[in-house]
């Protein structure tokens, strides 16, 4: 009896020595993936104090290599709040690395007003755009690649970050290869000029969050993409003012239409036509090619899908279904 119960505990052991081996080898295995997915330079970059803000600081990532910058992928999380963390996301370097570009994380913050949920730095012409392209230029010069000062940007935000960007774009729109903008509520620009409503455009509401943000967003796509704006519009229907999937989303939205914006292997910007997508109707969650510009002749607006590939994915995304891979 003393024999059997002795070889048990042995036993025992063994296995948990087995197993404490095996989750050993897990923990260093999952170490050594995530550690590789974040290699590359980081720098740091801050503006002097300007007119519409207090704050304009970034950070950097770029991925090993020596071959030139395409793009840059620019970061902007909501009010106030400091973003510069978000280059460390292993989904957006991964993103990076296989495009050839870079990320830049942003902390945009206002100077004390009366009003601080309306962020003045949202407006990007009024001085927060020009910090950033200064950091992008300052940013090349410091690695010795040039080519940053002049690389087209892909712009993801949330809340006043989407804000960000639908100001720049209106401000800036040769130097935007496609944007997000993610339920925001505060916007200083409505109708925005020919060439901004040329640049490609994926606007995010949240079925649960304010009315007030989701008119906002809602009413701004429907203005604009009635004057032919390349642009789309899904509503999560489950989700308030939060990031949702609309990180995910937005980067199966950036990877097919990078080759319709960018000329191979370049940083080159291609213009597109209405003609180039396929219409998505919000009604029947349908999509289909476009052959002569509709939408200034329906009573309601459709969305500008760069391929049939995100057709599907925004069908789904509008539904609250799973996604698509």
């Amino acid at each position: 009896m003393m024999l059997r119960r002795l070889v048990a505990a042995v036993k025992t052991v063994d296995r948990r020595l087995r197993l404490g081996a095996v989750l050993l080898f897990a923990l260093l295995s999952l170490s050594v993936r995530t550690s590789a997915l974040a290699p590359g330079v980081r720098l740091d970059w801050a503006a002097p104090a300007g007119a519409d803000y207090d704050h304009a600081e970034f950070r950097l990532w770029q991925p090993d290599g020596t071959r030139p910058v395409r793009a840059i992928v620019v970061l902007v999380p909501g009010s106030d709040d400091d973003g510069r963390g978000l280059v460390e996301d292993p989904h957006w370097q991964a993103f990076a690395a296989r495009h050839d570009m870079v990320l830049v994380g942003c902390y945009l913050s206002d100077k004390p007003h009366p009003q601080m949920f309306i962020e003045s730095y949202a407006n990007a012409a009024h001085g927060s755009g020009q910090a950033l392209l200064d950091a992008l230029t300052e940013f090349g010069a410091r690695l010795g690649r040039p080519e940053l000062a002049a690389a087209p940007l892909l712009l993801w935000g949330l809340s006043a970050g989407g804000q960000f960007n639908y100001e720049f774009v209106a401000w800036r729109p040769d130097r935007v290869v496609g944007f997000i903008v993610n339920k925001g509520g505060l916007y200083y620009s409505a109708l925005l000029s020919p060439e901004a409503r040329r640049v490609p455009g994926l606007f995010f509401t949240g079925g649960k969050d304010m009315n007030i943000r989701q008119d906002a967003v809602r009413g701004l796509f429907a203005i604009n993409r009635r004057g032919g704006a390349l642009w789309a519009f899904i509503e999560e229907p489950r989700e308030g003012h939060v990031v949702g999937r609309s990180r995910e989303i937005a980067e199966m939205y950036f990877d097919d239409l990078i080759p319709l914006r960018l000329a191979p292997r370049s940083s080159e910007l291609l213009p597109l036509a209405e003609e180039d997508g396929l219409s998505g109707d919000p009604r029947s969650f349908t999509a289909q090619k476009i052959g002569v510009r509709e939408n200034g002749n329906l009573p309601y607006a459709t969305s500008w899908l760069p391929s049939e590939r995100f057709a599907r994915l925004w069908e789904a995304a509008s539904k609250g279904q799973p996604l698509p891979q």
